[in-house]
Formats: structure tokens, sequence, C-alpha cells
């Protein structure tokens, strides 16, 4: 009798135990920050891990899930399409972001990918800024959770880049903001608000960014430290301009020099972004009722600076381990204000990063230039000679080829064989890898390989006849002048891998070896979230997040 007691006993003492561990967690994150870090390929994560602090990204590391081998599928690995996988849980091919501007054919000109001109006009103080994500097809993560709980969950975006903040945010967001470089305030656009709110005047009417630009720009370790990088004085870097190239740097100056949106180029760019994030979340309440919310943080100033002085610069290594301390403030606020396990962080980038062709060279690594504007005008002369005429040609950009259809139309001449004709004869040039056309895009389901990630970037209302990839290292170059290195994309590995890790909430630590894929990511927060996919979405659940 007694030790049936005992056993009795025992087991409402467990019972009990499990019933208090299983209400530790609860059932869903009361706030979602989702973070990209810009071109931050994986390979950087790496190489700086050791300068790391135990509570940035090495926290995130040690406690949370990372996905070690996450890739973009697609052809043009630009910022734009980045970020729209990223929210959207599909490739180019559906959402429509093909790239960051793409050429419209029936407009004859370039599109930027978040301009809006039938919007009314900007804010007061602020011009230009009529940017909307009307372009972007289907819905995103955020607009899902928007409509599974009837509007009550609130939706933040934040970034120095209009795109990185529009593009996450989607439709439906609450509010969405960017630096402008003109006025150096936080701004927004009449799709999303006809004010800003008093709390957002109050943060610009602070100056702090004008704290920041009082600085001096040093290195935050001793600089003979910095053995991730190559010399501080090198001939790869374009820096601030001639002799300014090396630290330190006099922030005051240079804002003389540049303007107040020098901040971009300097690591108080992502603190500044990282300010006014915390801002948006205890001004807004994020976190704090009985519905999930989501704030969308972009960090861009790592790209800047990697367009300035390169991706093994001393500058962009100095960067990194300053954002690791904003990342450490941000996780010791969100712990502090939303609560322990009461959020979830998900990191990740944009884009990879290809290095410096010129560095690449002189290493004895085969690299080339790809001449777009001869190569075209050699292009032309061959269709001239095949079919009679000029201009067949109507436009050439990003690696695409956009055919002269009304000529081609008018002329009876069949469309697949014009475009395989152009196909075959731009293979032959030097530097170009492959080429597709849009008819074999479009007939042919291809579920592998490079032709793959071809399909994955075409979207028939926006990209052009003749897509081309070049060779691992080339570059292209064309318009009168060389198309800058860290502006190129490929679907090689130095551009596709990105670091993917999920922290907080009910998040296991552990390490996801096997291949995921960008649009996996908003898939597998709708399955976290128990909501509806985003209208578009292609990609799968990462079943070891569900703990399968």
């Amino acid at each position: 009798m007694n030790r049936f007691f005992l056993v009795l006993f025992l087991l409402l003492v467990l019972g009990v135990h499990l019933f208090s561990q299983t209400e530790s967690v609860p059932k869903k994150p009361k706030l979602i920050v989702n973070v990209v870090v810009e071109q931050m390929r994986y390979e950087l994560l790496q190489r700086y891990m050791n300068k790391f602090t135990e509570e940035g990204f090495k926290k995130l590391i040690n406690g949370g899930t990372v996905c070690e081998n996450a890739m973009y599928d697609y052809l043009i690995t630009e910022s734009a399409p980045g970020y729209a996988t990223i929210a959207t849980g599909t490739t180019p091919s559906n959402h429509g972001i093909v790239s960051n501007i793409w050429y419209n054919r029936l407009k004859e000109r370039k599109i930027y990918c978040v301009e809006d001109n039938s919007l009314a006009n900007s804010l007061p103080r602020f011009d230009n800024h009529k940017y909307s994500p009307h372009y972007l097809f289907g819905s995103t993560f955020s607009d899902e959770l928007k409509i599974a709980t009837y509007k009550q969950s609130k939706v933040i975006g934040v970034a120095l880049k209009d795109f990185a903040a529009i593009l996450p945010s989607g439709s439906l967001a609450d509010a969405v903001y960017w630096f402008d470089d003109e006025t150096a305030y936080w701004t927004s656009s009449k799709f999303y608000t006809d004010s800003l709110k008093e709390w957002v005047n109050r943060f610009n009417e602070k100056q702090i960014i004008d704290v920041y630009l009082s600085r001096e720009w040093k290195t935050l370790l001793p600089i003979n430290l910095y053995k991730e990088s190559l010399a501080d004085r090198n001939s790869y870097e374009y820096g601030f301009g001639e002799n300014k190239t090396v630290f330190p740097y006099d922030l005051k100056e240079l804002s003389k020099e540049y303007g107040r949106a020098i901040i971009k180029y300097t690591p108080y760019g992502n603190t500044y972004t990282k300010d006014f994030a915390i801002a948006a979340i205890v001004n807004e309440q994020l976190g704090k009722d009985d519905y999930t919310d989501v704030i969308n943080i972009g960090f861009s100033t790592t790209a800047y600076v990697n367009e300035l002085f390169g991706l093994r610069s001393v500058e962009l290594e100095d960067v990194y381990l300053r954002l690791d301390a904003d990342l450490a403030h941000l996780i010791h606020f969100l712990e502090d204000f939303v609560g322990k396990g009461d959020f979830l962080i998900v990191l990740t980038s944009d884009r990879g990063c290809a290095d410096n062709q010129n560095y690449y060279k002189e290493l004895g690594m085969p690299v080339g230039k790809f001449n777009s504007d001869r190569s075209i005008s050699v292009l032309e002369s061959y269709l001239k000679a095949v079919y009679g005429r000029k201009n067949w040609v109507k436009a050439y950009y990003n690696r695409q080829v956009y055919l002269n259809q009304l000529r081609i139309d008018i002329d009876k001449i069949s469309l697949a064989e014009i475009q395989m004709k152009t196909a075959l004869f731009l293979t032959q040039f030097t530097g170009v890898a492959n080429a597709s056309t849009s008819s074999v895009l479009q007939s042919t389901d291809f579920t592998d390989g490079i032709l793959r990630k071809f399909q994955n970037s075409y979207h028939p209302k926006r990209s052009g006849d003749v897509l081309i990839n070049l060779l691992p290292g080339w570059i292209e170059t064309g318009n009168g002048y060389e198309v800058a290195y860290y502006k190129q994309s490929s679907p090689y590995r130095y551009d596709a891998h990105v670091p993917l890790i999920w922290y907080g909430w009910d998040i296991p630590a552990q390490k996801i070896v096997r291949q995921v894929y960008m649009r996996d990511v908003a898939v597998s927060l709708s399955r976290l979230m128990d909501i509806a996919y985003p209208s578009g979405a292609t990609g799968v659940a990462i079943n070891e997040l569900l703990g399968k």
C-alpha cells in the first residue's frame, strides 16, 4: 500500500513538473524579429567568429538553430529579390521582384522595384518617396499574420533602404520607415500613412545622428588584431575619396563634404537603425498583448561599406564587430521589454557577395570582364546578317536581352527561333557560361541544375527574351563604365550561400547541415505560427524547427 502511494506521489510530482515545463514556453511568440544583414555571405560569419562577443552573434548561434547550408536558388541574386524571397516564401518567378531594377517593354524604361507613381504627393518635407510594395505579387508572411489575426497583430518595417523596409513588410503593414538622404530623417510614404507619427517626429528632431557624426571612426580593437582582413592600406579600396581609405575617419568633416547621409557608410548606420527599431518597439508596444507582432529590420550598412572598401577590408570587419555589439544590445532589450522566451529572432542575409576582382586576379584566380556593349553590338550585326534590317535588340539590362518583339511579329519571324539563335550566339563569347530563352523557360520544367536557377529568376512580365550567366569570377562591364563587382550577382555560392539563424521562443539549439532554401523561411514561420502560407509560397517547412 505504501509503495502504491509512493508511486502515485512520484507520478503527481512528475506531472506537475512536466506541466510547468510546458507552460513555461508560450504557445506563440509575442514578437517576431526578422533581421537581415545585407551582403553577409556565410563565410563572413565563420571568418569573424573568434572576434565576436558571447552576447551577439555567438549567443544566437550557440542558443539557436543554425542552418549551415542555406541558399538562394535563382540566377539574379540581387538585394531586392532576396528580401522578397525571404518574405514571400517563393522565388522571383512567382513574386515578380526579378532584380532591384528591371526594364519595362511597354513604358520603354527601367522600373525601380518599389516605385509607385500612382501615389499622392510625398509626405511633407520629403520629396520623391512614392514607394509601395505594389510590384510584389502575392502575400508576405507578415500579410498572412495580419489576416489570421484580423489585423490585431502589428507589423513594422525599418531599414535604411526603402525596399529593404517595404518588401518584407508587405501590403498590410501598420508602418514602414526608411532613411531619407536629404533630411537624414526617418520617413515613409502615403501608401502607409498620411503623416508621420508623433514619436517618429520626436525621434527625428532629437538629431541623434549628429551625435554619431561628431565622432571619429576608429577601429574597435587595436588595428594590428584585424588579422582576418587585408592591410588597412591596400589598392582595392575606393574609400571616401582620395587619401581617405585608412583609419581613422573624421566623420564630422566627412559629413560636411558628403552630407549627413554619410552615416550609411559607417558602423553607426547600423546603430542608428537599431536605435530606431527599438524606439518603434517601445512606442508601438510590440509584443505587449495577446497577438504576435512582427518587426522587420534591415541592416544595410554592411552593404554600403562593402561598396567603398571591399569584402576583405578592415573597415568591413570593424562594421561587423560593432554590429555584434548592436545585436547584443537588441537581444538584451528584447529580454527586458518583451521577456525571455517570448520573442523569436530570425537572422539572415539578402544575398552574399563576391571578392574584389583585382584582388582575385593578383592571386592568380581565373577572372575576366564581359563587355556587354560590345557583345550586343556584335549580336545586332549577326541578327542583321541573318534576318536583314537593324534594331533587333530593344534593350539590354542586367544580363538580359530584350528583343524587338514588334518587329519580329511584323516580319513574321518565329520568336522562339530568334531567341534561340541569340542565346547560342551569346554563349560563344568568352566569359559566358550559359544562356537560356524565355520560350524554353516557359515550356520546360527544370527540376535541378543551372537551368532551374534560370527558371526561378524568370518572370514573363519582367524578364528578357534571353538570359545569360557568366563564368564564376567574371563581371560585366558596359555603358562606358565598369559595373562594380559588389553590384554583380550570380547563382554561385559566394553570392547565394548566406547565414540563417533561428533564436529564442521554443527554438532548439541545433545545427542543420542539409541544404535548405531561403524560400523556406516564410513557410517555416507560417508553420510555427499555425497560419496560412504566403499565397505564392513554393518553399517547404524546415521540419527540424518543428521538432520533427
